[in-house]
């Protein structure tokens, strides 16, 4: 029993305080192949390139309503898409996608940014 409390007052640190007012936060963000039923159905860090396909989940908590995110995919240091995604609620999970080319190989990754340009997060990932 004390292990239960335990653990369910970590998950309420973890989930609730970045939920306040002002401190818009990304409490998960990954690079997946596949989003089902709103949630990733697994992590990469790496993947082919000849594979056609990923996606960036986020999960973002502490936003107010109207809110937007952008999921900025970089090639190196070279800008391949910027996705404008609205954020509805103070806990809302949203995704992007991208389309790859097999000559795309290398390093890669994607910046979540809020509306005022400040970064939140970097999500690296490798295209082989």
């Amino acid at each position: 029993m004390k292990h239960l409390v335990l653990a369910l007052l970590v998950l309420c640190v973890m989930v609730c305080v970045p939920a306040q007012a002002g401190a818009m936060a990304v409490a998960e963000g990954l690079i997946t192949t596949q989003i089902s039923d709103r949630l990733p159905v697994d992590a990469v860090q790496s993947y082919p390139a000849a594979s056609g396909r990923l996606f960036c989940f986020t999960h973002i908590v502490g936003a107010a309503e109207g809110t937007r995110v952008f999921h900025v995919w970089y090639r190196g240091e070279q800008e391949m898409a910027r996705i404008e995604l609205s954020v509805r609620s103070a806990d809302w999970r949203t995704w992007s996608s991208k389309s790859l080319l097999p000559g795309w190989a290398g390093d890669w990754r994607v910046e979540v940014i809020d509306d005022e340009g400040v970064l939140l997060q970097t999500i690296p990932f490798t295209l082989l």
